[in-house]
């Protein structure tokens, strides 16, 4: 007769399991839950799972950004300035302008090294793009 509690008591751990997941997420903004989900992460099946879970909740609150996001994934994962760049000019305005709030919201947007990089950054977060290379020769003696 034992038998029978077996569903019964693998129902009831996937639902405790569940109920401490929703806890976990819900206390502290999930303060607890990243490192849980960080670690889960490293399992590819969970890793992609987790992926689409969050591109569907940004598609959903902010098309805009979903888009860029997608772009900017194409430059790879750490691009160098130039390709980070080239992926960047490939943006509309909107979906720049939507990408740089959320680099800036998370404060993943380094701090320019010196003027250039500075006014470059300037004019990336106005949507005006990188400004056009002037070529300065030596000019008439």
């Amino acid at each position: 007769m034992w038998f029978i509690f077996v569903p019964l008591i693998v129902l009831g751990s996937i639902v405790l399991l569940f109920g401490i997941v929703v806890f976990l997420g819900r206390f502290r903004g999930g303060r607890y839950l990243r490192p849980i989900i960080a670690t889960l992460s490293k399992v590819g099946l969970f890793r992609r799972w987790f992926q689409k879970v969050s591109t569907a909740a940004i598609e959903r609150q902010n098309p805009e950004l979903a888009s860029a996001l997608k772009k900017m994934q194409r430059a790879g994962p750490n691009p160098d300035p130039v390709r980070a760049q080239q992926a960047m000019s490939q943006l509309s305005s909107s979906e720049r302008r939507a990408y740089l709030d959320a680099v800036q919201e998370q404060g993943a947007m380094p701090e320019p090294a010196n003027r250039q990089q500075r006014r470059m950054q300037k004019r990336l977060q106005q949507g005006r793009g990188p400004a056009p290379q002037i070529k300065r020769g030596k000019g008439p003696r």
